[in-house]
């Protein structure tokens, strides 16, 4: 008894809460506001918590459990463990975020902001910049290349500037003292040939910055006369630099192109021996017409450095007159050569596949090459001494219109002649064999084609027996050529 009286006393205080707890419910709704708002409202408290950034900074997770922690205390720590609503489900602890962070990269190479507060860190632990080399650095040093170029590249433009006016500058010079004579001497005087008539231009003709060129005619015996003016490539930097280890100097040279009938069959050469030397290895009528060694001029009262090559001794008699001679002798170091010939037809051609067929085409020539004196720095007034050296190439035009060998020297001359000839067909003699066989061979094939090609069967064997007897008529007509020629030897 005494047992279930104590079991009536809990249910006597459960039963008298009970009308108070009702009408305490009743009360909160008795305005009529709904249930939902009621919810509402009840968890706007929550709200406010989480709207407020400094109550969110002061809330502190709850502490993890260690490993080593008793049974005990896990299961008061689950008792305790308030389940949150699902946005909040995420949320975690700053501070371990950071050290999952931090705990993926080099823990030497990244310093974790928490290190920081801990005792043990020290401030002297902090990056170290090198210095940058020299060769990385932004100064003038890094870009000595780009430097060179650019002063290589202004010192080219620089000389091409001045090496261009300088060679315009000698060659006007050079026209100015000698337009006077080539004027009077010449109906035309700088014919540039884009124009139909002969128009005198008077003045010079570029070719390009180192080479002028000037075209006069209208003269008694002559066709026309062609100067050119070579000077040193002074606009091309390398050159310039190649000169100061092979000197080299300036030219004037110059081609006279007779009329047929106003030059006798000779050939003559005079000026220093190297060129005398090179020209006759060189020039198809000098090695062929002159072939003894250069001689000496001073049996005409040459200067030693001065050699002639002639096809006979008649012919330097008569050119090598009095004032012929005191033209070469007063300019002797600017005289590079002098070249008369009634067969120039240039340098020696050279063909890879054999001699060509054909004597090469010739015509009567005067060539007179010019040193410019200043040993490759000349003056304007180095251009105006060699007027005396025009006078002379006048001159010789003249001489060689009136110079006419004897009937010897013609005979002799028209040996040689007829000797280069010959040696010519001999030497070229297999070559036109092989040539005429070709020939024969290229119509022989066409005939035969043309006969495989007629439709008609008669056709065909009619042209095939015809080829036969013009085959056998050729046979026999050479057999009687040899009895001919046998008959002659008995």
């Amino acid at each position: 008894m005494h047992r279930a009286h104590l079991l009536l006393i809990p249910a006597l205080l459960v039963l008298l809460a009970l009308p108070v707890s009702r009408g305490r419910y009743n009360d909160d709704f008795d305005d009529g506001e709904d249930i939902t708002d009621f919810d509402d409202n009840d968890f706007a408290e929550f709200e406010d918590m989480n709207d407020d950034p400094a109550a969110e900074a002061e809330t502190a997770p709850p502490p993890r459990a260690s490993p080593s922690s008793q049974p005990e205390e896990e299961e008061d720590e689950d008792e305790a463990t308030v389940e949150l609503d699902d946005g909040l489900d995420g949320f975690e602890d700053s501070e371990t975020q950071d050290q999952d962070i931090y705990s993926k990269y080099d823990q030497d190479e990244f310093e974790v902001p928490g290190d920081m507060d801990k005792p043990g860190h020290s401030m002297k632990d902090r990056l170290i910049i090198h210095t940058v080399p020299a060769h990385l650095q932004n100064s003038w040093e890094s870009y000595y290349m780009e430097i060179l170029m650019v002063t290589g590249l202004l010192a080219y433009i620089m000389n091409y500037l001045i090496g261009k006016n300088k060679n315009s500058r000698l060659a006007q010079a050079w026209f100015n003292s000698h337009r006077e004579l080539l004027e009077s001497n010449f109906a035309l005087v700088g014919d540039d040939g884009t124009s139909k008539d002969a128009v005198s231009t008077g003045k010079l003709n570029q070719e390009n910055e180192h080479i002028y060129n000037l075209w006069c005619s209208g003269r008694v015996c002559c066709e026309g006369m062609l100067i050119q003016l070579k000077f040193l490539k002074r606009q091309d930097l390398l050159n310039v630099l190649a000169r100061m280890m092979r000197p080299a100097g300036d030219q004037v040279q110059i081609k006279v192109t007779l009329n047929e009938d106003d030059m006798d069959t000779f050939v003559f050469a005079v000026g220093t021996k190297k060129t005398m030397a090179k020209l006759q290895k060189e020039m198809q009528d000098l090695s062929e017409f002159c072939g003894d060694k250069p001689k000496s001029g001073a049996k005409y009262g040459l200067p030693d450095s001065l050699s002639i090559l002639s096809e006979m001794g008649e012919v330097t008699d008569g050119v090598m007159d009095n004032k012929m001679v005191h033209y070469i002798t007063n300019h002797a170091e600017k005289i590079e050569s002098i070249h008369f010939s009634d067969q120039f037809s240039g340098p020696k051609v050279m063909q890879e596949e054999g001699q060509p067929l054909k004597l090469p085409e010739t015509k009567k020539t005067l060539l007179f090459t010019f040193n410019v004196p200043g040993k490759g720095n000349p003056s304007p007034k180095d251009m105006d001494s060699l007027l005396p050296l025009m006078n002379m190439v006048i001159y010789s035009i003249d001489k060689v219109k009136k110079l006419r060998l004897n009937r010897e020297g013609k005979m002799k001359a028209d040996r040689n002649r007829a000797r280069v000839e010959e040696n010519f067909l001999k030497q070229t003699h297999a070559q036109r064999q092989e040539a005429a066989q070709t020939r024969r061979e290229e119509k022989k094939r066409a005939e035969k084609e043309r006969i495989m090609n007629e439709e008609d069967p008669e056709r065909q064997r009619r042209l095939e027996e015809a080829a036969q007897r013009r085959d056998q008529k050729k046979i026999e007509k050479k057999q009687m050529k040899m009895k001919q020629i046998k008959v002659k030897a008995m």
